[in-house]
């Protein structure tokens, strides 16, 4: 793309002519689309809903719907609501270990109340985000995200070799020859399209790598017309919303937990649009369009919550086609923010992601988890690996994730303390947000 044409679309209310529009709006929704979708799959599994099943079908459906919600609030505002910049959103994987944990002991009543209550506080975040920026300097948020990409990969390789669930991980084809040839031929084909193509083919990588795998699984008869039948053909058209889904469940440990994440995510959210605003139009975004875009993280999961929908948040790897195409405009992101609602409100569309086999997701999440990791790591390189940094890099590693290696470490603490603090995530965010406030710089 001309320097000319960079130019012509670095106004975020400029509208590029609709054949160019609305496949760069399909591109959007491609690049986000598995990542989107599989956050749901795994606290599904966690709270022991059924495979395939209507429940997590519904779940399915109320990540895209909403991812596409939340994006509107963001392109298209309301009032001080959204950053008015081509911002997606998508359900966020920051928040699976602490749901997945809370949903396995406590269920999805107690998980979804949590991410209501915190998408709440979340939204409150938006008066006073700038002011809390120094709590969660690189340091912080490259550790906490890196602990998330390490908590999330033994789950992939778990789905790989067939299946999460105990009765699954003790059957005869668990990690059978069948079961990673499928899930490496996703591997396989994500990598070559993401490295080996460009544009769309290559933004759609994980996705095109997810469907190559489905046909596999079929012809290996892991997938058959009548398993399609009964879940596809069994699903309804359209789909009425169901306000709290699993009641209103209190519980004060599953709150914190999942606000302490929210609050890591809104940072995250600062810096994406920071990265939308420098890489799309060449300046810095305003403290207006970080407040409205911390608003719109918030305001979109509360209500997402209230419906049976988990967390938002601004997806990183959209932010890369806006500096890859030059097109700033919001209203392309809105385009696929349509497309997402649309695909939400037919549950069929929902059961055919909820009959991908186990090793199929499995081939994509291995992908996507180590990404995570690998994003973590990259924030840590704008660290100086002085001798306080990496301390601080090693006890809360050491805490976050040596406890969830080891949960009867902590078996006699009270319920939910026990679930954050084997969750990985909780421990390594609240162990370096201290020992960063607390250790003195060194000289």
């Amino acid at each position: 793309m001309s320097d000319a044409t960079i130019g012509k679309y670095a106004d975020p209310n400029v509208t590029p002519p609709m054949a160019q529009a609305v496949p760069l709006g399909l591109q959007h929704v491609l690049a986000m689309f598995a990542s989107n979708v599989t956050p749901s799959i795994i606290v599904a599994g966690a709270a022991g809903l059924a495979f395939g099943g209507p429940e997590q079908v519904y779940l399915i459906q109320m990540a895209m719907l909403f991812a596409g919600i939340a994006t509107l609030f963001q392109t298209v505002g309301i009032g001080p609501i959204g950053s008015r910049l081509p911002i997606m959103q998508g359900t966020s994987f920051a928040f699976v270990g602490v749901l997945a944990g809370v949903a396995a002991t406590q269920g999805l009543g107690v998980a979804l109340t949590a991410c209501l209550i915190a998408g709440v506080i979340h939204f409150c975040l938006g008066g006073f985000i700038t002011k809390l920026r120094f709590l969660f300097p690189p340091l912080v948020t490259g550790l906490v995200i890196l602990a998330i990409g390490l908590y999330l990969i033994p789950v992939a390789i778990k789905y790989a070799a067939g299946g999460a669930a105990k009765f699954q991980m003790e059957a005869e084809s668990f990690g059978s020859l069948m079961h990673w040839t499928v899930a490496l031929s996703v591997v396989i084909v994500a990598l070559a399209l993401k490295f080996f193509t460009k544009g769309i083919l290559s933004n759609a990588a994980i996705l095109i790598g997810l469907i190559v795998g489905y046909l596999i699984a079929f012809a290996f008869g892991m997938v058959t017309f009548e398993g399609l039948q009964k879940t596809v053909g069994n699903a309804a058209w359209f789909t009425a919303l169901t306000p709290l889904p699993y009641g209103f469940e209190f519980s004060l440990g599953a709150v914190i937990g999942v606000t302490l994440v929210s609050i890591v995510s809104a940072i995250e959210t600062v810096g994406d649009a920071s990265a939308t605003a420098k890489a799309g139009a060449g300046r810095q975004a305003t403290d207006r369009e970080i407040a409205g875009a911390t608003y719109a993280d918030g305001a979109g999961s509360a209500i997402a919550a209230l419906f049976g929908g988990l967390p938002n948040t601004s997806f990183s790897q959209n932010v890369g086609i806006v500096g890859m195409t030059g097109i700033m405009s919001r209203h392309v992101v809105t385009i696929g923010a349509l497309v997402l609602i649309a695909c939400g409100l037919v549950p069929k569309i929902g059961a055919v992601i909820a009959s991908m086999p186990l090793p199929v997701l499995g081939g994509g999440v291995i992908v996507m988890f180590g990404m995570v990791a690998g994003a973590g790591i990259n924030m840590l390189q704008e660290v100086k690996m002085s001798r306080r940094n990496m301390i601080i890099i090693a006890v809360s590693l050491a805490f976050g994730l040596g406890l969830n290696l080891v949960p009867t470490a902590v078996q006699y603490m009270p319920g939910i303390w026990k679930t954050l603090a084997t969750s990985a995530v909780a421990p390594t965010a609240a162990m370096a947000i201290l020992l960063n406030l607390i250790l003195p710089e060194e000289d």
